[in-house]
């Protein structure tokens, strides 16, 4: 079905609709849409079938085939045409970008992560920083992780930042949000039934085991803390084995998503390793 033609000039509902879903949480949770900007995040959010409401531009502006092959091809339920000192007052972009995005909320649903019996996946508690969160979901598409759950009161999954950060990885992997680690507790306990070997791994600066020396082969959901306050109780509680990365010089701990990318890539290493 052709998308619907809206054509602005003025900072009218629809504007002020794009707009407010930039820049406000409670906004993009009622109405369960988000603003992407960014060659890489349309380009990943079109190839993953993402479901786009709008597609913005200006008929003002030069185009250049890239967004002409978007606007052309890609499905989405209204394109919106706006001035280009309009689309200049949305985009973050020192240089306009020449293309915005609408897009809907995929739902919070377990489900979206495929299990398996090499299974992969991360959780984070309470994440508090936009650019450690996209960062990770960077680091998840990278090193082949299932998917990420993110629990209890944390940054915007859906702001422009996160989005940012990830580089459009975002789009790539499934990331489920969670009200709190309760939630989790019924889904771990059926990968368990299904994969008895299945393990739940923290880490902490304190532990006794090492990295290298736990098996991530079987398996695997691993933890991370909070930045400020670490892996909770309940998190630890959940743990079948705590490990550690062992660290040097006058650093007391390592930025979560140092710790995250160094944890999945020794998941990946030791499965590589393997299947040879």
């Amino acid at each position: 079905m052709a998308p619907e033609i809206i054509k602005i000039r003025s900072r009218n509902n629809v504007y002020q609709h794009i707009e407010v879903l930039k820049r406000n949480r409670e906004k993009r949770t009622k109405y369960k849409e988000f603003f992407v900007e960014g060659v890489k995040s349309i380009n990943r959010l079109v190839s993953n079938k993402w479901e786009i409401q709008s597609l913005v531009y200006s008929p003002d502006m030069p185009m250049s085939d890239w967004a002409k092959d978007i606007l052309q091809n890609a499905e989405a339920r209204e394109h919106v045409e706006m001035p280009s000192n309009l689309l200049s007052e949305l985009s973050d972009r020192e240089e306009p970008s020449e293309l915005l995005a609408v897009v809907s909320m995929p739902k919070d649903n377990l489900s979206r992560i495929k299990l398996h019996d090499s299974l992969n996946v991360v959780l984070f508690d309470r994440p508090s920083s936009h650019g450690n969160l996209g960062t990770i979901i960077r680091a998840c598409d990278s090193f082949r992780a299932d998917g990420i759950v993110i629990t209890g009161h944390c940054v915007d999954l859906y702001d422009p930042q996160t989005i940012r950060a990830s580089v459009g990885s975002l789009f790539t992997v499934p990331v489920i949000r969670l009200p709190s680690h309760k939630e989790l507790i019924p889904w771990l306990s059926k990968i368990r039934r299904q994969w008895p070997n299945f393990h739940v791994v923290g880490s902490d600066e304190k532990a006794d085991i090492d990295i290298i020396d736990h098996d991530f082969t079987a398996p695997t959901a691993f933890v991370l803390g909070n930045e400020t306050d670490g892996m909770s109780w309940n998190y630890e509680d959940l743990c079948d084995t705590i490990i550690k990365i062992p660290i040097y010089g006058s650093a007391s701990s390592l930025n979560v998503a140092c710790a995250a990318s160094i944890l999945l890539y020794e998941i990946d290493r030791q499965r590589r390793i393997e299947s040879l």
